[in-house]
């Protein structure tokens, strides 16, 4: 065996600080939510010139005084949710992309036009490695040599989504072939994401749930730039999320012609959890559950 390098030890030793941090800011929640409300009162109380409640008047001075000294962004109570994406757009994501345990010739195509997908990647063969030495990876499964599952895992300090996937057409088999592919960074859309979920996966997606997604989704991605004619949509219809990849160029000043690069799928999430993958005890934030009886009505993204 060989000595780990310098780089992989303070690598770890970063993610441990970092989680830890995360872990720390989690359980303290509930006293800044008490403290949130209290300022909250005494806001209203002094914007309506009213006499400042009882119950904040012995902690008057010093609630004026953090008042006084927020801004639009603090003013706004936060939880360990909004810390998990917290510096996405600052830095250009570094994603690693590996399949499961002896994947398929079908299922090692698939994964390298995810890799080509997703710019700034990196592919690497799974081998023997467990699951907690990949644990900073966008994992793709099969059954049958079909691609059937995608696992989203956001380092240091999650969340890890993961997906089913159906009706994948890889580039090569698309009707009419294939535009060539771009490596500029593309623009993403994201439609229909309606819950606050959605939105995580999303940031479009309008329940709790579809913004939760919408995040998950767009924090793969770095911020491109305008003139880019790369475009990756992300649709939510009943909660199955088609994606697909285009190139556009205009022609004229109101026609616009779209290729297809490929490649495409539909996928449904089936399991939002709040750590990272090793983290098997972490606490689940979603959960699919088909066999309900509510379940055909009910639509979470």
């Amino acid at each position: 065996n060989t000595m780990p390098s310098f780089n992989e030890a303070a690598s770890k030793r970063r993610q441990t600080r970092l989680r830890r941090e995360y872990l720390y800011r989690k359980s303290l929640e509930g006293r800044e939510k008490s403290s949130y409300e209290q300022k909250r009162i005494v806001r209203e109380a002094l914007a309506a010139g009213k006499q400042i409640p009882t119950e904040v008047r012995a902690t008057y001075d010093k609630l004026k005084t953090e008042i006084d000294a927020e801004d639009t962004k603090t003013s706004v109570v936060k939880s360990h949710v909004d810390d998990e994406y917290g510096d996405a757009g600052l830095e250009d994501p570094r994603i690693c992309v590996t399949t499961s345990r002896d994947p398929s010739s079908r299922l090692k195509q698939f994964v390298k036009e995810v890799k080509l997908l997703i710019p700034n990647s990196t592919r690497i063969n799974r081998g023997n490695n467990r699951v907690d030495e990949l644990i900073a990876s966008c994992r793709v499964q099969e059954t049958r040599g079909e691609p059937d599952g995608l696992v989203v895992c956001h380092l240091p300090m999650g969340p890890t989504a993961f997906f089913n996937l159906s009706n994948s057409v890889l580039r090569h088999d698309l009707e009419g072939g294939a535009a060539p592919m771009s490596e500029a960074y593309p623009h993403l859309i994201l439609n229909n994401f309606n819950t606050n979920l959605g939105k995580r996966i999303g940031n479009n997606f309008n329940t709790n749930l579809g913004k939760r997604i919408g995040n998950v989704l767009k924090c793969l991605f770095p911020v491109p730039k305008a003139e880019s004619k790369r475009v990756i949509t992300f649709g939510n219809d009943n909660d199955f999320i088609s994606f697909r990849h285009h190139m556009y160029e205009k022609q004229g000043k109101d026609k616009v012609i779209l290729h297809e690069v490929g490649p495409r799928f539909e996928m449904r999430l089936y399991q939002l959890r709040l750590g990272t993958l090793d983290q098997k005890d972490a606490e689940n934030e979603y959960v699919l559950r088909p066999y309900q009886n509510t379940a055909i009505k009910r639509s979470v993204l």
